[in-house]
């Protein structure tokens, strides 16, 4: 920003700032909200009051300290949480032995978990879905059978094809019929 500029003292700065207009510096200024302008009629008016960055710096350093605080706050509450939690789970031959157990009995669940799904296609519910999906495939099939009976029909009509002609045309089986 030109604040940083002017605050700093390289010769390539000033350069650069003796390269730039002065409406841009002010511009500038006026971006960082280090100046304040107006517009009083037809002219631009620019001012600065060093109290007005003052009272700015001190905002910040209100607003910084207030986070301060605030982080202060939550690592002595994360401190405590961990003091806290901490109790309990001292390393005891009770407490490796408990671990080992929960270990044991974890293998145990997924040893029986396998066990469950090596014998799911016998569990009712699974067997009731695979009718349920099977009946709705049928109805399916059936349906785009006769739709295909339909267009032969209409198709030995318009044209007056043979059958035979249709089903080879079209690569139709001869013994495609309605499953039961």
């Amino acid at each position: 920003s030109i604040v940083e500029m002017l605050c700093s003292s390289d010769l390539v700065v000033l350069l650069l700032l003796a390269s730039m207009s002065v409406k841009e510096i002010l511009q500038s200024l006026v971006d960082d909200g280090m100046v304040d302008t107006d517009r009083i009629g037809t002219s631009n008016y620019f001012w600065a009051f060093p109290s007005k960055a003052l009272h700015a710096r001190k905002r910040k350093l209100e607003e910084l300290e207030t986070q301060f605080a605030e982080s202060t706050q939550k690592k002595e509450t994360l401190q405590k949480s961990i003091e806290k939690s901490k109790t309990g789970r001292e390393d005891t031959t009770e407490r490796a032995a408990l671990i080992e157990e929960l270990a044991a009995l974890r293998q145990k669940k997924e040893q029986l978990k396998a066990e469950i799904d090596k014998y799911r296609e016998c569990d009712p519910d699974v067997i009731e879905e695979m009718r349920q999906t099977n009946r709705i495939a049928k109805e399916a099939a059936n349906r785009w059978t006769d739709n295909i009976f339909s267009v032969k029909s209409w198709a030995k009509r318009k044209f007056g094809c043979e059958e035979s002609r249709i089903d080879k045309s079209f690569g139709i089986p001869e013994d495609l019929d309605y499953i039961d």
